[in-house]
């Protein structure tokens, strides 16, 4: 399949590399090319993964965007919520109708995109699908070099607009077999285990985070405490998903923890590959990074917006997101991803279904 992954991150060469050495024909767009030079002059990447490390060519890249974009089947762009807008004004020139983008993960970034599409002029008849997390476990080892910890065994996806879903899944199912279809592109964004997993993380381990050069959230920062916190707010993502109508699964985060619960998105037994690996031994700017201006100021943002419009009390994530705002001093409630600011909030629950179905310029 003709493939074009959008960005520089961990998770975009991770996407590159690896559908790349499952035989796509993968081309990969970056703005920086000073930071791209070793991949333009290859034009190839270098995999670690369980089965060694091996160089992979890649069948263009390039910081020609509409060189990367034109003749995809697939958009792949694993890129920060925040930069989904923007992108999308990037991209509207050089659409094509039946193209699918795909959002791993979306943050509700499907309506977000579609919008900015509609309001830049374009008319190309593309789907968005997003699911609830990157389907790898990556970190960049250098300029050129990708190392992949794990992969995602389910992938739970929602289709934006719904009524292209069996396009969308036909072209998805293709390069990331572990997708599992959902309803539509809400249930989707509500899969997202980023503003679950990381709010908690980095709001309760402030302090270590602030006083080391390298703190590993993930390891010494999750103790019975936290995974306590994200139960409880995973419970309230759950409980708005079930006001909603979406059924099971629910893909809790607690079966991330355990050996022995249901298989999770990157199966069982993948949060100690994460810790094994040390790759999330980091530095971590609680101002910038994306665990606070994506997971809380998209993520957790919404949800709480969501749970307001559900009518359902969310205590913990409305807590939480008055801590990141007192933290960032920026009232995130105000500033974030919200239904509010999406110009979302006036509609019905009905409404709101009608719009996730038939996409987004019968309602701009």
């Amino acid at each position: 399949m003709e493939i074009a992954v959008i960005g520089g991150g961990h998770g975009c060469y991770a996407a590159a590399a690896d559908l790349s050495d499952k035989g796509h024909h993968v081309r990969l767009w970056r703005r920086g090319k000073e930071a791209f030079q070793p991949v333009l002059e290859s034009q190839s990447l270098i995999l670690k993964d369980a089965g060694g490390v091996r160089k992979v060519s890649l069948s263009l890249a390039s910081t020609d965007l509409s060189a990367v974009v034109k003749g995809a089947a697939l958009i792949v762009l694993p890129l920060p919520a925040f930069a989904q807008a923007s992108v999308a004004s990037e991209l509207a020139p050089h659409l094509q109708d039946g193209q699918v983008i795909f959002l791993p993960p979306g943050t509700f970034g499907s309506y977000v995109m579609a919008k900015a599409l509609a309001e830049a002029g374009s008319r190309a008849k593309v789907a968005f699908a997003e699911t609830g997390t990157l389907p790898y476990l990556a970190r960049k080892h250098g300029a050129d070099t990708v190392a992949v910890s794990g992969r995602a065994t389910r992938l739970p996806t929602g289709v934006f607009p719904g009524e292209l879903a069996e396009q969308a899944f036909a072209v998805l199912e293709e390069a990331f077999p572990a997708v599992e279809r959902l309803q539509d592109a809400l249930d989707g964004a509500l899969m997202n285990a980023g503003p679950i997993i990381h709010p908690p993380l980095i709001l309760m381990n402030a302090g270590p985070i602030e006083h080391f050069e390298h703190w590993d959230i993930h390891n010494e920062g999750t103790q019975p405490s936290v995974r306590r916190v994200h139960n409880a707010l995973d419970a309230e993502r759950i409980a708005v998903r079930e006001a909603l109508g979406y059924r099971a699964p629910h893909f809790p985060l607690a079966d991330h923890y355990s050996k022995d619960g249901d298989e999770w998105m990157y199966g069982n037994a993948a949060h100690e590959k994460l810790v094994d690996s040390s790759d999330w031994r980091e530095h971590l700017d609680l101002m910038t990074h994306r665990y606070m201006r994506e997971d809380v100021a998209c993520g957790l943002a919404f949800l709480v917006s969501l749970a307001d419009w559900a009518g359902m009390p969310a205590p913990v994530a409305k807590g939480l997101l008055a801590i990141a705002s007192a933290v960032t001093g920026e009232d995130l409630r105000e500033t974030g991803r919200t239904l509010e600011n999406l110009q979302l909030s006036g509609l019905s629950v009905n409404g709101m279904r009608m719009m996730l179905q038939q996409g987004v310029r019968q309602w701009v």
